[in-house]
């Protein structure tokens, strides 16, 4: 392989078209199974995104937001011409049997043109890196010249700005290492996809799928191309062509838009051209002239598609290496589709329209935006990351999995809205995961908003915003329950929001996000212990991790914390100011039945009124006398918390560890027993439990859960017997190693000084997840069988956690 030193060391990596003897599979066969074949995701926050995979295709769709296209587009496609041989740079040849006349990147059918009895196999034809945001093809063994592309798009901590851009930079650099100088052509072929990318369905029905959880169809425009062209673009420095379509309205619609494929010209690269190939068809109208001296035709046509027609536009560089001479070839793809729409006319601008405008005519200004300040933005990436990749107490593997566990920010369904008076950086949301199709989950984010929170903090304040602001509203409209279907029970008919319950999520895609919150029915989220003890613990974490100077985010989220806490408290049937578990799943473990106090909602409950004691006096000490009311709720949680604090103990300390519940006589060791206890310290409030007791809890966790459960190969299991053994070998969520829940419990170990055992235990799960093809795909949950549930999942974002507490 060859060495590049610009790639750093702790990447994740894979030989270029090398598959996977077992990957994991899906555990329900109604949940989303793609395949292994998953690379790093391309495109800013927001923006809408794809992929593409260690194999070379570009595979991953998620240009309409909230909404998962996952399918190979054989035409979209860099390609190689060298000294008379030329290459489509995919090991995955087209399965619909179109472009045929493309040699597609599999030198086993070439080896005579190589090497006679050396046969490159798949595991040296090159290698694929990745450490988001940026990711390399390294070429090896096929070409006489030593080939890289790198490919990123502009993101990096801090910036409110270009991480909204849609674009991908695609940096070529080519180098001759033998005596001889070497023709050479790199071409970008892309397919006109312009009006595929919206919901034929403006009203889809929304259905209870088998696993309990609504559903809604989603069916793009896939493969309709009528009033589509392909026009060149060109001034003094660049050259590219632009994707567009026929408009026939008098605004903007979702799916409208363009898409650019750009180069910078040089005075050493010839530039060719061909605006209007059929990509669905033999491939020769561009592959002929390539593959002979890796030229392009220079054909324009402008015509726009018919009915039944597809168009692909291309570019290609041409240059001469002379010996030892290298070079180095952008391309830039960029799209503008400016409009998300949720339901029928409830339509958004995203966030990069506030520098590009909101005519989705724009591609070309921001392709050229891009030719223009790449290698600054890469500069800028690199000052972000460096310092965390140069230190020498994190393993290769952490850093690896730390930067590219944010591969959820741009891929996770995300939006970005275009700001606002009362969004000035605008509104922000990441889907809880593909299945489970609604936005910013606040139990799944408890752990999984430290990424956003460390590197993002002010989108992170505006998701808890969008909270407050949605705890006082209501929602009269009823449904059934899904996880009564499951167990083939009659389901209550239940409101979907009351007011003052924090709801669980901020909507879904086929809704109003934002607006209509609580869209799962999967349980009654209105009877939830910890949703609004997480609200409160997520308004404190946000306000002293960012400088703990913002008053006006804690007045903006005190009185919904004020509602919501009142709400929690009516929960509590028996007067002793802890709220009881009712017996039905009703937490985030939400097949998991707890029954009176339990210990993972009970000390969620202690932690959140320390935190609202905490901002009380913020707020009285820093406003004064017009702050009378909260100094006196503050006085209520601490009665609160004096008379809870002790119950907690004596119905759940047996001595080595807290009972899971005070009520169903269970011996479960739950590993997440004290969430509460971990983020009390973590905001720098008292302990709710005494220290020597969460150390042995802890400990005890590490044993049963982790090394105990399958040997230490795959996590801590959520919760086992003391012996490593199930409770019940039936149960679902108990057995299931849930990614995101171990991230935290490892931050847990690093708080209590447990640093070994916290990256022992991390390891066990960034294998699991890098090593069996579920890279950039990470699910909530894997199973010892094999298996994952619940793929793209935000939760998996709390190894920044990790990181907080170890920096």
């Amino acid at each position: 392989m060859t060495t590049n030193p610009q790639i750093p060391p702790c990447t994740w990596n894979r030989p270029i078209g090398l598959g996977w003897d077992q990957p994991y599979t899906v555990r329900y066969p109604s949940n989303i199974d793609d395949g292994p074949w998953h690379g790093m995701p391309l495109g800013g926050f927001g923006a809408g995104c794809i992929g593409r995979s260690s194999r070379g295709d570009f595979n991953l769709w998620h240009i309409d937001g909230g909404e998962h296209t996952f399918k190979h587009v054989p035409a979209c496609q860099f390609s190689i011409f060298e000294s008379g041989q030329a290459y489509a740079l995919s090991t995955q040849p087209p399965e619909d049997h179109t472009l045929q006349s493309w040699q597609w990147y599999q030198p086993i059918s070439t080896v005579s043109e190589l090497e006679a009895g050396k046969m490159p196999t798949p595991q040296n034809i090159g290698t694929y890196h990745a450490l988001y945001p940026r990711s390399w093809f390294v070429y090896d063994n096929v070409l006489k010249t030593q080939l890289t592309c790198e490919q990123f798009s502009p993101i990096w901590a801090d910036n409110y700005q270009e991480s909204s851009y849609p674009v991908a930079v695609f940096l070529w650099k080519a180098h001759n290492p033998t005596n001889s100088p070497i023709t050479m052509s790199i071409m970008l072929t892309w397919e006109n996809m312009v009006g595929w990318f919206t919901n034929t369905l403006k009203s889809p029905e929304v259905r209870v799928r088998d696993d309990g959880s609504p559903v809604y169809e989603y069916l793009p425009r896939w493969g309709e191309s009528q009033g589509n062209y392909n026009c060149l673009a060109e001034d003094d420095q660049y050259f590219g062509c632009v994707l567009g379509q026929v408009s026939h309205s008098q605004t903007v619609q979702e799916g409208d838009g363009t898409w650019c494929i750009a180069t910078a010209k040089n005075p050493q690269v010839e530039i060719f051209y061909h605006s209007r190939f059929n990509p669905v068809g033999n491939g020769e109208d561009v592959w002929q002239s390539f593959s002979e001296n890796g030229s392009l035709p220079n054909y324009i046509d402008e015509t726009p598609a018919d009915e039944n027609t597809r168009l692909g536009a291309a570019i290609a560089v041409r240059f001469t290496l002379q010996p030892g001479e290298n070079l180095e070839v952008p391309f830039v793809l960029s799209w503008d589709f400016p409009v998300t729409e949720f339901a029928a006319g409830v339509n958004y601008y995203r966030r990069y329209t506030d520098f590009f405008g909101c005519n989705g005519e724009n591609a070309w200004q921001i392709a050229t935006t891009a030719l223009k300040e790449y290698q600054n933005w890469r500069s800028l990436i690199q000052d972000w990351q460096n310092p965390i990749l140069e230190k020498s107490d994190l393993p290769d593997w952490f850093k690896m999995a730390l930067f590219n566990e944010l591969y959820d920010l741009t891929s996770g369904g995300t939006l970005w809205s275009a700001a606002s008076e009362i969004d000035p950086v605008g509104q922000f949301a990441v889907l809880e995961c593909l299945d489970y199709r609604w936005y910013e989950s606040l139990d799944v984010r408890l752990y999984g908003s430290f990424g956003l929170l460390m590197l993002f903090p002010e989108l992170e304040k505006s998701v808890i915003r969008a909270f407050a602001r949605a705890i006082p509203q209501s929602d009269d409209r009823t449904r059934i329950i899904g996880y009564y279907l499951t167990i083939k029970s009659e389901s209550p008919n239940a409101i979907r929001k009351i007011a003052g319950a924090t709801p669980h999520d901020l909507g879904a895609p086929n809704e109003h996000v934002w607006e209509k919150t609580n869209y799962t029915s999967y349980q009654d989220c209105n009877l939830w212990k910890d949703l609004g003890c997480d609200f409160v613990l997520q308004v404190y974490r946000d306000f002293l991790f960012t400088g703990a100077n913002d008053i006006t985010f804690l007045a903006d989220c005190w009185d919904a914390i004020v509602q919501t806490l009142d709400y929690v408290k009516t929960f509590d049937l028996d007067g002793d100011s802890i709220p009881e578990n009712s017996g039905a799943p009703d937490q985030t473990f939400d097949d998991w039945r707890l029954q009176g106090v339990s210990a993972y909602c009970g000390g969620l409950w202690l932690a959140a009124l320390e935190a609202a004691i905490a901002i009380s006096r913020i707020l009285t000490n820093r406003r004064g006398a017009e702050d009378a009311e909260v100094e006196v709720q503050g006085s209520i949680y601490q009665g609160w918390l004096n008379q809870s604090r002790p119950i907690y103990q004596e119905k759940l300390w047996n001595g080595e560890y807290y009972r899971l519940d005070s009520e169903s006589g269970s011996d479960v060791v739950m590993a997440d027993q004290l969430c509460g206890q971990f983020y009390a310290r973590l905001l720098s409030l008292p302990d709710i439990v005494p220290s020597d007791r969460a150390l042995s809890a802890l400990t005890k966790v590490y044993d049963s859960c982790f090394l105990k459960f399958q040997n230490g190969k795959f996590g801590a299991a959520n919760g086992v017997l003391p012996n490593g053994l199930p409770e019940n070998p039936n149960s679902t969520h108990p057995l299931e190693v849930w990614t995101g829940i171990n991230f935290g419990l490892a931050a847990f170990l690093v708080q209590m000084d447990m640093k070994n055992e916290a990256m022992r235990l991390t390891e066990a799960v960034v294998r699991q997840i890098y090593d069996n093809g579920l890279q950039f795909r990470t699910p909530e949950a894997i199973t010892a069988n094999g298996t994952f549930r619940a793929s793209t999942y935000l939760r998996a974002m709390a190894i920044w956690g990790i990181y907080l507490l170890i920096r």
